[in-house]
């Protein structure tokens, strides 16, 4: 018993995110993931910005479309990256080797989130870059050296980030794959679909927290959120998650 208590002390946190970390680069699933979404925003933004035909609109608003389905994609990989190791039971293993869960679930988040963070900027700034190089004469071209373009931009790649990490916790919570892909997608993307973006609750969606305030430049009519609210709001509901993901992996068999 003293050996074995030895050898588990012998895990720090570095440890355990180096092991996140080699887990996270072999799936293939993570790749192609990225690719994905790089590709979408590229895409949706060039679209968007050639459309873009209101010179008095929100055009950084509109290039940046593309973060919905981009947010999409990061938030099914979040669950995958969880719900993936409950499927091949290396969840097991794991758990087995790092006694002390809630530190493994907040490695598995750390390496994650970095990951995730770095995906989304980049896919963002590529996706906002390709499409204000589309805009049509006559419709002002937004540019990164805009302080609000600027902010909007950088906080489209956050929230890619964040809504990533709600994916991991909806995934611990679950366990299950394809049902928490269901939670997800009913709770964060098809809620504003279902009514409830008409109604007081409705800015505090993340999905209309994101469209309506964290990538826009320009201040929206009956939407009172200011930017860093809502990126509070949304890290918010990232905690609590994780928390409770934590809470219930704990105390769960398995």
């Amino acid at each position: 018993m003293t050996t074995i208590t030895a050898a588990r002390g012998r895990y720090r946190f570095r440890h355990v995110a180096r092991m996140e970390w080699i887990k996270l680069r072999t799936l293939r699933s993570v790749k192609w993931a990225l690719l994905i979404a790089l590709a979408a925003m590229i895409g949706i933004g060039i679209l968007a910005g050639h459309n873009t035909v209101n010179p008095h609109g929100d055009v950084t608003n509109n290039i940046l479309a593309g973060g919905a389905l981009g947010s999409l994609v990061f938030a099914v990989l979040g669950v995958l990256v969880m719900t993936s190791e409950y499927s091949s039971g290396t969840i097991r293993a794991t758990l087995a080797a790092i006694p002390r869960r809630p530190l493994a679930l907040a490695a598995k988040a750390l390496v994650f989130g970095a990951v995730a963070l770095a995906a989304g900027e980049v896919a963002t700034f590529a996706g906002f870059l390709a499409g204000a190089a589309f805009v049509r004469n006559g419709v002002p071209h937004p540019a990164l050296s805009q302080p609000t373009v600027l902010r909007a931009v950088a906080m489209s790649g956050a929230y890619l980030c964040l809504v990533g990490l709600i994916g991991l916790a909806i995934g611990v919570i679950v366990r299950h794959g394809a049902a928490a892909i269901a939670v997800l997608v009913a709770a964060v993307f098809a809620a504003p679909l279902a009514g409830l973006a008409r109604t007081p609750a409705g800015q505090f969606l993340p999905e209309l927290i994101y469209a309506n305030s964290l990538g826009a430049t320009q201040p929206l009519a009956g939407y009172t959120l200011s930017p860093w609210a809502g990126l509070g709001i949304i890290g918010g509901y990232t905690a609590i998650l994780l928390v409770v993901g934590g809470w219930l992996l704990a105390r769960r068999d398995v």
